[in-house]
Formats: C-alpha cells, structure tokens, sequence
C-alpha cells in the first residue's frame, strides 16, 4: 500500500497557438478539417461503457453549410434516460471509493491527450459542427478545456485541504463526500469547453452523471467522449444521451436519486427545470443542486474620459466574435455624446474590414449562426427596426440563409434606452448602441442597473478613476464578471472564474473551487481520543 500524499500537478493556462500561415499547427488543422468535413461520423449514445445506436438519426450539418452532411447521431428515449440513470447509480459506489489522485488523473491525462493528438480533431469538429473560426476554436474547444481539465484537480486539492480545528485530545475532520446520486448536466451549443467542463467537474468530485450535449452539438459531444474514454474514463461514469429535450428532462428530473443539476442555457429552460425539481421534492431523495448559468444582456458603457478607439475595438470584437453568440457578448452599449462620432467612424471602418463565410477560410473573423430557429429569431429583430421606434441600423442588417444561416454584424443605435434590443436577449450579432449627454453618466449608470434582468457580464471604460470606482459600485449586482478598460468576453480558467446572478444564474463560477463546491456534501467527523468514563462535571461537586 501506498501511503503517500500526492499533490496534482501545478496548473498553468494552456498557450493559444496562431495558426498563422506557414505554422504547422495551421497545415494540420486543415488537414484534419479536410479529412473530418469529407466522413460522416456515426455517433452513438454512451450509457454504462456502451455504445447504445437506436436507428432514430438526427443530422449533424455545418451551420455555414447546412446542405452538408458530416454526421449522424442515434436519439434515444425515455427508456434510454432511465437506463443512463441505472447505469450512472451502479457505478456511483465505486466511483465514489476511488482516491481522489486515481479520479483526478483521468481528467489530467485528458487535459494531455487534448493538448496534443486530439487537439486539431475536436478544434476541427467545433469549426465544422458550431461554425467557429479557428481562432474561436482554438481558445474554446482546445485551451479552455484543457484548463478546466488541469485547474480543477488543483481546485479539488485546495478545497479537500481546508479542515477544521483540532483541540488538545480530539480529531476534527471533514470528508468531502460526493452528492447522494446521480448529477444531470445539460449543456449547450456555443462552447465546447462548457459541454466538456458540466459533466467533468461533478465527476472529478466523485459523482456519476447523466450527460444531455445540445442536439446541436452532439457531433463535438461525441469527441469529448473519445477523449475521456482514452483518458481512462470508467464505465457509467458519464452517460451520454439525446432525444427530445423535453422527454429525457421529464425523466430524469423526477427521479428519486437526482442529486444535482448542471445546467447552461436559457434562463427559461432553468426556470422550468427549477420549477419540475421543486414541485417533485417529496418524491426526492434529497434537495438536488441546481447550478445554473443562464441568460446575459451583458453591457459596455464608456464615460467621457474613455479612449474612443479602445472602446470601438471593444464592441466590435465583444460584440461579434463568433457571430455573437456568447453569454458574454455585449449587446447593449452605452456611449457619451461627446465620443459617439469617434467611436462610430472606427466601428464603421473595422467592421468595414470584417469578412464573412466558411470557417475552413480562415481569412474569415465571421461565419454562421447556430441553426435555424436562431436564425429566424435574431433576423425578426432586425426586420422590426423602424426609425418610427426611435431606432436605425447603422452597420449590417442584411442576411440569408441560402448556403448557411448568415447574418451580417448588425449595430442597431436606440434614441431611448429602453427600446426593445436594449432590452431583450438577442444572442446574435446584433448590437445597440444609445447615447446619452456627457453630463449624465451617473444616471446613465442607474440606466444601466435597472434595464436588465440579467447580470452576467459589464464592461466600463474610463481613464477617470473616479468614474471606474463610481461605476462598479453602482453597478455592483449588473455582472458577476466586470472588465475594466476590456471587452466583456474571453473569461479565463484561473484568472476569471465566470457566472452572474439576477436572471443570469446561480454565479456558482465555473473554473473555481466554487463551482466544485457544490460537487460535494461534506461530513464531519469528531473523533475523540479518551472518552469520559462518568457523566458528572466538576459544577456539580459540592463546595
């Protein structure tokens, strides 16, 4: 037996590679995106170590090229929900038993296999699959990931390590246990690091999970799998399945031994889901964890001392990498008067320079929106400006769907800063700009605050101090994650732990200790060395 006390390995962030012409990260890429972009990938469900086909196919087609076909995916049914229940349950005790460096090392190794053989292959598959550029890809799929995949084991040992106090003749001690039964993560189409990360986190702790990837994504899902599976996964820890959002969620929601829900998406969703948990709490085991991270209406607002320059690069890249469709993304921008026309003519002239199309051209900083349904929703936005309502499109606002669901970077500006895309979750690239006097900036800020029911992240942009320190303690419940002088996109594993609350979520901040905190039902155990031997205590002895 080994006696010793291992110590992960010290995490670092995973470096971006360029793929810059002639690098031999980019050749290989192309390669890879050649070769993936010519097969169709037969993807299976995953429950208890097996590959489960029903013959019921869903089709996996590049957003930019939905007449394409690169792979298949087997839906299941509720039957196969339960049956990934059963299996996550029958592996949980063992699982649960497994020292901590044994569970960490599967996902460390991952992190590896990631950072090397598997790197072009899941970067290639989320270029294809989500229409990122490879870029978008590279910072996503590839080096987020791989962050969670090393920080978390080092957050995991942080957190074991806190212990309470021991007095003189007795042993305190906590035992991080995992939850009582199975975690249900639900993930979604826009980041690949998000749908590795939702299952892995609550099985890093110790946990079993049921795994539901967005029907969109099921062909990156499908990689993520053969990474951990060569990683040394073992069975039942993670099933995967798909089918009907609606039925796996009705299943495995009710089911006695749900102990926590992993969720990103739609604030409505997780409303719902919420809502189906509460109302089945007498039929449950325990009271689950509902960790979710939702919906964003996430703001720039620039005061009058702010470089024009900085902030109009800001926008342009906060509001429109990967076609908008990050939680982050800045939607709604707050400019003074006194910068607007400066601000205006560089947006105007970067976004004049923007290209968009195939992700495998990588001159391209714009491809597709995720599919269809997104596409009708975000273009309805559009279509409903009328200077009548006090707004004009700016810059963009054309759009087809002919090859792919393309829609141009649209910036909307609003006479009133209540007008609807101020407002509303849009998750597209559609931003709206309203500007407001000089002289009203602490007002503005208010604005700002009461605007939204989201708070997930803000972005200010100021050389005044003053202004800095007054906006984010005005606006200190608008973002759980706020940027100084900086876009509101690109959180860091390490550096930035994400998450907002109101609307916007729990703000249980993936890519902390405090996300894997919630992994994890402590026990405390008092252990003491000589027990008394009689119930008297020495008040009681007569004087």
């Amino acid at each position: 037996m080994n006696n010793s006390i291992a110590t992960v390995p010290m995490p670092q962030n995973e470096t971006i590679l360029s793929y810059a012409p002639g690098s031999p990260e980019r050749e290989t890429l192309k390669a890879t995106l050649k070769q993936m972009g010519s097969t169709v990938a037969d993807i299976p469900m995953f429950i208890g170590g097996e590959e489960v086909r029903t013959g019921k196919l869903g089709d996996c087609r590049p957003p930019h090229d939905h007449q394409r076909l690169i792979g298949r995916y087997h839906m299941g049914t509720k039957k196969h929900a339960a049956d990934a229940v059963k299996a996550a349950l029958k592996a949980r005790r063992a699982w649960a038993a497994t020292p901590f460096h044994d569970r960490a090392a599967v996902f460390l190794r991952a992190a590896e296999l990631l950072a090397g053989p598997y790197r072009p292959v899941l970067n290639a598959a989320t270029m294809l699959c989500q229409s990122k550029s490879a870029y978008q890809a590279e910072i996503d799929s590839a080096c987020e990931l791989i962050d969670f995949w090393r920080f978390n084991p080092s957050f995991a040992e942080d957190l074991y390590s806190h212990q309470p106090y021991s007095p003189r003749g007795q042993w305190n001690r906590l035992e991080y246990r995992p939850l009582e039964g199975f975690v249900y993560a639900v993930t979604p189409f826009n980041f690949t690091a998000i749908a590795g990360n939702l299952p892995t986190a609550p099985a890093l702790m110790g946990n079993t999970v049921v795994w539901k990837p967005a029907a969109s994504t099921m062909y990156s899902g499908h990689f993520i799998l053969q990474i951990l599976r060569k990683a040394g996964l073992p069975d039942g820890v993670i099933n995967m399945v798909s089918g009907p959002s609606g039925d796996i969620s009705d299943v495995l929601l009710k089911q006695p031994d749900l102990a926590g829900v992993h969720f990103t998406g739609s604030t409505g969703v997780f409303n719902s889901m919420w809502k189906i948990v509460a109302d089945g709490l007498p039929n449950l085991r325990t009271y689950p964890r509902l960790v979710g991270e939702t919906g964003g209406k996430d703001f720039v607002v620039a005061h009058p001392s702010a470089d024009p320059v900085q902030v109009a690069t800001a926008l342009v890249r906060g509001a429109f990498e990967y076609q908008g469709q990050k939680c982050s993304a800045a939607s709604r921008a707050y400019i003074p008067e006194s910068l607007w026309k400066k601000v205006k003519a560089v947006m105007e002239e970067q976004l004049g320079r923007v290209k968009m199309g195939d992700v495998e051209d990588f001159s391209n900083f714009f491809n597709a929106v995720i599919d269809r349904r997104a596409y009708e929703s975000i273009t309805a936005y559009i279509k409903a400006v009328k200077p009548r309502d006090g707004a004009k499109i700016l810059f963009g606002g054309k759009f087809s769907d002919e090859k792919g669901y393309f829609i141009e970077p649209t910036v909307i500006k609003a006479s009133r800063p209540d007008y609807k895309t101020m407002c509303e979750e849009i998750f597209g690239p559609v931003l709206t700009v309203h500007t407001y006097p000089d002289k009203a900036w602490s007002q503005t800020l208010k604005t700002v605050d009461q605007t939204s029911p989201y708070a997930l992240t803000g972005a200010i942009f100021a050389d005044d101090r003053k202004a800095l320190a007054e906006a984010a303690e005005v606006l200190v419940n608008a973002a759980g994650n706020l940027y100084l002088n900086d876009k509101p996109t690109g959180a860091v594993v390490g550096q930035q732990p994400f998450g907002g609350a109101r609307g916007s979520g729990t703000n249980d901040k993936a890519g902390s200790f405090l996300n894997l905190a919630r992994w994890t039902s402590a026990r405390n155990i008092k252990e003491t060395f000589v027990p008394p031997t009689d119930f008297a205590y020495p008040f009681m002895a007569k004087p």
